[in-house]
């Protein structure tokens, strides 16, 4: 039988984060020992008190269908943790709640890009917006950026890549795949170039706000001259270990979050019961720890610095927020063990998964041709074998 897959899944790439992590777990079927610096998720736990109110939300039959956007009594939540921790004003009204991150990002993007018009990605980017934005018909626009500028957009780039086709800015801080983090004053300078620029909008996703070390987050829509313009993403995945719940939500002005949920309404109708009562409990806590798993995350971004810098030709910038590190791998680029020639940060990654037994993931999904990423959600010891490994192989190109 002759297949037919539609033009839009035909122009889609595959996510190169979980076709690595997929890889890696082929390999440790085969009894192999591979350590996996690959995804982007907590290696901890959900907390207790989240886990309790799941089972709770089972016990008192929350199985049947939930509102499109949520329960109300989670958006209202949603809506308080916006206020107290963002002060940003968000009614339950302006609240969708949907399976994940990813899912807002999808909602947000095929309700306001029609296809032709671009959408500005800063680069390196996390590998769905591109994809996202081609899904919907969009033109992605790509502004790159270079360790040397901390992978930071510049006000000037920005006003360069707006044009009258452009409908949509995706924005990132803390960013992944870089782990860097705006500044306020950095911020406002981006936002005054959104304010003179009426049909532009801006996704800010906000999903690592509760992972950063060296300031404190800000949100896009806090300039109240461009909060109209903004929708906020976010979601409990990173912050309180709940990757797999799948709860991600947004705030938006109100006819953005009614065409979000309109849209909802006709692809997954409200997202899973269970975490919704979950998601409830996270928002709710007053427990550590959330910031437990800050510090580790801190300390473990010490270690993995200190080791990688140790590599010779590899070049660092210490991140600022998330669990990622996005070394400049430039020096190896050419470089051969006699066996496998690296011409780009795939084949590097390739390289070190099948040399060293490590799995990381090559920056060309990410828009960043000469980089790496390398997640340190990992415990002390797998980190500081995996640099081990990862010097000795890249030690063998020549």
């Amino acid at each position: 039988m002759k297949e037919y897959i539609s033009d839009r899944v035909m122009a889609l790439a595959e996510s190169q984060t979980l076709a690595m992590a997929q890889k890696s777990r082929e390999l440790k079927a085969q009894g192999l020992d591979i350590i996996d610096l690959s995804l982007g998720e907590p290696d901890f736990y959900t907390p207790s008190d989240i886990k309790e109110a799941a089972k709770k939300a089972i016990d008192d039959n929350y199985t049947k269908y939930p509102p499109v956007p949520g329960y109300k009594d989670l958006r209202e939540a949603i809506s308080r943790k916006f206020l107290e921790e963002n002060g940003l004003r968000y009614s339950p009204e302006q609240i969708i709640v949907s399976a994940g991150g990813k899912h807002s990002l999808a909602n947000v993007i095929l309700s306001l890009v029609n296809p032709g018009e671009e959408v500005i990605i800063p680069a390196p980017y996390w590998v769905s917006y591109y994809d996202q934005v081609v899904l919907a018909g969009g033109k992605p626009v790509v502004i790159h950026t270079s360790l040397e500028d901390d992978f930071k957009m510049s006000p000037a780039q920005l006003e360069q890549a707006i044009s009258a086709r452009t409908r949509l800015l995706i924005f990132n801080s803390p960013s992944n795949p870089t782990g860097m983090v705006y500044t306020r004053d950095e911020m406002e300078k981006i936002a005054k170039v959104i304010e003179k620029h009426e049909d532009l909008f801006v996704i800010s996703d906000e999903i690592y706000e509760h992972i950063i070390f060296s300031q404190k987050h800000v949100s896009m829509a806090s300039f109240d001259f461009i909060y109209d313009r903004v929708i906020t993403v976010n979601g409990v995945s990173k912050a309180y270990a709940m990757t797999g719940w799948r709860i991600g939500y947004i705030g938006a002005p109100l006819w953005i979050a009614k065409a979000c949920n309109k849209l909802q309404s006709q692809i997954t109708s409200g997202v899973c019961t269970i975490a919704q009562r979950a998601a409830l409990a996270a928002l709710q806590s007053r427990g550590d720890d959330r910031e437990k798993m800050r510090l580790a995350f801190m300390r473990r971004r010490d270690l993995i610095c200190s080791l990688l810098a140790e590599i010779k030709g590899m070049k660092v910038r210490i991140p600022q927020g998330a669990f990622y590190v996005m070394p400049d791998i430039g020096y190896f680029i050419g470089k051969t063990d006699g066996n496998t020639i690296i011409n780009n940060p795939d084949d590097l990654a390739l390289y070190l998964l099948g040399k060293a037994r490590v799995a990381v993931v090559g920056g060309t999904a990410f828009g960043a041709p000469t980089c790496i990423r390398i997640s340190y959600a990992a415990s002390d010891e797998d980190i500081i074998e995996a640099v081990k490994r990862m010097k000795e192989a890249l030690a063998e190109l020549r």
